[in-house]
């Protein structure tokens, strides 16, 4: 005889997102009933955010990432306009709407104009360009203070006529530096932001979001035009109202960032900090205090993935800075020079190149007049009693220090949220073996 089917206890619920779940029961037909409710949503807030957001929004993004979009959208609004006015001197410059202007000479001051931005662009970026990453939020702050800078020389250009074609072709080549800095920076900051590997989705949703903003101010910009025209005066009160909101809003979207991995400026603060009171500083408050233009900077300059050849000119130099420690790096403080320099061993991860990295900041550290532990002070006030040339004595003290003091360190880093397994480290690529034998040679 077949044993009677006993009703099913059914316990199932989905949710979409960061939504509040539904769950669901079995109708008497023996189908699911799931709650009103749980989904995306309708309506024009859903509409819009399916349009301008990343698709997961918020869950899907760093949660710096609506206050920084809102300040962004507020400078580019402003860049906009100042643009519009900028473009309107220019085309008044080259001749538009003057009869007696000559077709060829504008022509040839065009060409001038976008070449040597071309020529500019291409400099930079072998210059810069593996800078970019490591500073990121420094770099897209230069970018536009360097765009208003930019666009003010279009606004007077027309006020100097000998000087009309060298004045744009200058603001072409800082506008090609602006595209450089500000879109490399700008792929770092999608980086950051993408939490879910959708780097290519927040970038479409930027894109948008900023081709909506410059429609916005197309719309503007053809209402406040023809009032300006006319007046030069009110043109350039109008520029200078938008540069300084511009520059604002700036400055608030770079401070709304957060950066959870180090770069060589929040990773000295965090350390200094720790060697002061003890305390790793949280993300927030790093970025808080990061410097986006000048200041709180190492008393030594820092150079990481140096060439063997330049740290060591001997094997009893090579032997200095080996013994007395077993870490996959070589450090040298030049005392004279004022630098820190690390050459990184084969396959070196990015804990060893961030542990180097504290380990040369350690070293700044302890030149600086600020509060230290006693074994720290200690040390201070050997490295200031040393003659000038004792410097390995110093280093290989160091190691000994670091050893004790950076397990504590990495472990309250990852405590508050720090990334210690990826940094925006600027390293060079040199990398190096050593091994010193019994007759100390190379």
């Amino acid at each position: 005889m077949a044993a009677s089917k006993r009703p099913v206890a059914l316990q199932c619920w989905e949710r979409f997102g960061s939504g509040s779940p539904r769950s669901c029961t079995i109708a008497p037909d023996g189908s699911l009933s799931w709650e009103a409710g749980g989904g995306p949503g309708q309506g024009l807030r859903a509409a819009f955010t399916a349009v301008f957001l990343p698709h997961g929004f918020p869950d899907s993004v760093s949660p710096d990432y609506l206050p920084y979009q809102l300040w962004d959208t507020v400078q580019a609004f402003a860049s906009s306009l100042t643009g519009s006015l900028a473009t309107q001197a220019v085309l008044q410059g080259v001749g538009v709407g003057d009869a007696a202007a000559s077709v060829s000479a504008a022509t040839i001051t065009w060409l001038l104009k976008d070449g040597t931005g071309m020529l500019g662009r291409i400099s930079f970026a072998w210059l810069m360009g593996s800078r970019l990453d490591c500073e990121a939020k420094k770099w897209r702050l230069f970018a536009d203070v360097l765009n208003d800078a930019a666009m003010f020389l279009e606004i007077v250009a027309p006020a100097f006529p000998s000087c009309f074609t060298l004045i744009v072709c200058v603001s072409s080549l800082a506008k090609c530096i602006v595209g450089v800095a500000g879109g490399a920076t700008r792929a770092a900051l999608t980086m950051h932001q993408a939490r879910r590997d959708n780097m290519a989705d927040v970038s479409a949703k930027d894109g948008s979001q900023e081709t909506l903003v410059n429609l916005a101010g197309l719309l503007v910009s053809l209402l406040l035009l023809p009032l300006l025209s006319e007046r030069p005066s009110l043109s350039l009160a109008a520029f200078f109202l938008f540069t300084i909101l511009h520059l604002y809003a700036n400055l608030r979207a770079v401070r709304a960032v957060i950066m959870e991995t180090f770069n060589e400026a929040r990773l000295y603060l965090v350390l200094k900090h720790f060697i002061q009171w003890g305390k790793v500083l949280t993300p927030p408050l790093a970025n808080r205090m990061e410097p986006l233009w000048t200041g709180c900077h190492p008393t030594l300059s820092l150079s990481l993935g140096v060439p063997l050849h330049s740290l060591v000119s001997s094997a009893s130099e090579l032997q200095q800075v080996s013994e007395g420690h077993q870490q996959p790096y070589l450090l040298r403080w030049d005392r004279c020079r004022g630098q820190i320099q690390v050459t990184l061993g084969q396959e070196v991860s990015a804990g060893v190149i961030l542990r180097a990295a504290t380990h040369g900041l350690l070293l700044a550290t302890l030149l600086e007049d600020v509060p230290l532990t006693e074994e720290l002070e200690t040390l201070r006030g050997q490295i200031r009693a040393a003659p000038e040339g004792d410097n390995w004595t110093i280093v290989k003290e160091t190691y000994q220090i670091l050893d004790r003091l950076y397990p504590k360190f990495l472990k309250e880093l990852q405590a508050v949220g720090w990334e210690t397994e990826h940094h925006l480290l600027e390293v060079d690529e040199w990398r190096a073996a050593w091994s010193l034998g019994e007759k100390k040679t190379l």
